[in-house]
């Protein structure tokens, strides 16, 4: 599978629902989704998970050559003030369970396969 930065937003869009994240909302579908869409991208993609601390707790996302992804920053109102501190996978774990990542990946390999 290749990255395309563009395609993954719109499969993303697309694969989260309440069962990859209990905040998700349809108003809102990246609401809570940042652990478990790091870890995903980072398995399927590999690079550099990150976070920033934020006052609800670590934000989460990538980095993917030598550039910053954040896939679920379309759930806060405001900017983010990026610190890009390294994370490893067991910080991203604290706040997603394996069902919410498993329940995911089989939802961005459906989606994704659809859409091209």
């Amino acid at each position: 599978m290749s990255f395309d930065p563009d395609d993954v937003q719109r499969t993303l869009h697309k694969a989260w629902s309440l069962a990859t994240a209990g905040q998700w909302t349809a108003n809102n579908p990246a609401a809570g989704q940042c652990n478990v869409t790091a870890l995903l991208i980072h398995e399927l993609f590999g690079g550099d998970l990150l976070k920033t601390p934020l006052s609800a707790g670590d934000h989460f996302y990538n980095r993917i050559e030598g550039r910053r992804y954040d896939f679920t920053a379309s759930q806060f109102d405001q900017p983010i003030a990026y610190m890009d501190l390294p994370a490893s996978r067991t910080d991203a774990e604290l706040g997603a369970t394996s069902d919410q990542l498993a329940e995911l990946r089989v939802a961005f390999r459906k989606h994704h396969t659809k859409s091209g």
